[in-house]
This record gives C-alpha cells, structure tokens and sequence, in this order.
C-alpha cells in the first residue's frame, strides 16, 4: 500500500499568529498542494509567531510527525523579526539552495524588491522543507517554477511517492 503525502504548512507572522490579520498565506499553499497532488493528501497546518526557537520546534516536530515537505511562508525579508531562513538553517541537515535562487530569479520578473527575499529549503531526516514568501500572489509565482522538482527529491529522501494532476508536471528521471 502506497504512503498517503503529509504535508506541513507553517504559517510564520507576529500578527496573524495573534488574530490582527487572517492568515491568507497558509490557506493558498493548501489550496495549490490540493490542486496539484492527487490522491489522498493530510495536512498539519499551524500559526505561529516569529520566534527562532519556537519556528525551529515546529520544524522538528512537523518533520518528526512524517509531513513530506512542510512549506513556510512569511519571516523571509530583510526585518529584524524575519527570521525564518536562519531557523530553517539551524533544522536542516542538507541545504538546497537551488530553491530560493530560482525563487528569487521568478520573482524579479515581478517586483524588483525579490532581491530582498531570503527564502531557502533543505533537508531534515526525511522530508524537505521550503520558505515561501507571505503573499499569496507571491506563494504561486514561486511554487510553480520549483514544483516540478519537489516530488523527485522527496523520492530521494524516502517520502511519499507523489502523484501530480494534470494541472502541474513533475520530473522524474525515466527508468533504463
């Protein structure tokens, strides 16, 4: 029997941790993952403030719970309490730095500020973790570019096998 996809959505903001703003980040990733895995999917989504320890614990926690890829978004700017890469950092074993360059390449095509972004994704035990940004605008314009590698790494690591509807491609290597 096939492993049903777990995927962790942490959502990382002061304000809508608190009830300021609704979270509108964490439902997008929701929304697109729903989208674009078929089959059976299982989500752990949660709010938390901008806290290394705290976004650190979750980390660990969401990873040690079996979630596949847990996706940030938010704390990925350049102010004082956008902490969420150097947290992401200070979790994973193996860094991919692929992911932010490309997010970032994408972005500029959008707004000049993408330089500003710090998102970045790596590797603790078996799943990937990836920061988005907090615009859900924004959320889409990355994960469509970086998607198609998703799923092949999280077969290298040991997850889930991921199917994909036909709303999205994903690349595999062809088998010899």
């Amino acid at each position: 029997m096939q492993k049903k996809v777990k995927i962790g959505i942490l959502t990382i903001s002061d304000r809508a941790s608190s009830g300021v703003y609704e979270d509108l980040g964490g439902p997008e990733i929701k929304r697109i993952m729903s989208e674009w895995i078929e089959g059976e999917v299982e989500f752990d989504y949660r709010i938390i403030a901008d806290e290394s320890a705290l976004i650190e614990k979750s980390l660990r926690e969401m990873c040690g719970n079996g979630c596949d890829a847990v996706f940030t978004t938010g704390g990925t700017g350049p102010a004082p309490r956008d902490v969420t890469p150097e947290a992401t950092e200070a979790v994973c074993e193996k860094m991919l730095p692929g992911f932010g360059e490309l997010m970032r390449a994408v972005s500029l095509k959008y707004v000049p500020t993408a330089i500003l972004s710090r998102q970045t994704a790596g590797i603790y035990k078996n799943s990937l973790i990836v920061n988005l940004p907090g615009n859900p605008k924004a959320i889409l314009q990355c994960l469509e570019p970086i998607f198609p590698a998703i799923p092949y790494c999280i077969d290298l690591i040991g997850g889930a096998y991921i199917e994909v509807s036909d709303k999205i491609t994903a690349f595999r290597p062809k088998k010899k």
